[in-house]
């Protein structure tokens, strides 16, 4: 049975979503990773969808809730990029705007190394309440697993 993360829902205090914030988001994100957003009511909540991809077959919701989220630590979800050139490219373009909005948050990594497995990332977080793990994992020779994930 083949199965692929669809969506993820993030819970805020009521009246955080204001059209302000939800602009802020959209920019950032949109800025950042290219996605799009759509602003939404769903079972009576003010919501903010952020579109991972055209299809929006994978998305993030955000919602408000009055019992909202907290998310303290690294708790995060991991963005897998092709190459390591990517990751860096991602990595200073959110150093660029990190430079203009000083709330930008960036935790940089050295190169993870385990068992011929090298995770090349680094975390990044603005307005939502987890952290992003923008990564890349690659292979030394002979390392690479059996099975490998593929996009068509």
């Amino acid at each position: 049975m083949a199965m692929r993360l669809n969506h993820m829902e993030l819970t805020f205090p009521e009246g955080t979503l204001t059209a302000e914030f939800k602009q802020q988001i959209t920019d950032f994100y949109r800025d950042l990773f290219g996605w799009n957003t759509l602003d939404l009511e769903i079972m009576d909540q003010n919501a903010l969808l952020l579109m991972l991809d055209s299809d929006v077959s994978q998305f993030i919701l955000l919602a408000e809730s009055p019992k909202p989220m907290q998310s303290p630590g690294y708790d995060h979800l991991g963005l897998l990029f092709d190459t390591r050139e990517e990751v860096d490219a991602l990595l200073e373009k959110a150093k660029a705007m990190q430079a203009v909005n000083s709330e930008i948050q960036i935790k940089e990594y050295d190169d993870m190394v385990e068992g011929g497995t090298i995770v090349h990332s680094f975390y990044v977080r603005h307005l939502l309440p987890i952290w992003f793990d923008v990564q890349h994992i690659g292979y030394e020779d002979g390392a690479e697993p059996a099975r490998k994930w593929h996009y068509g």
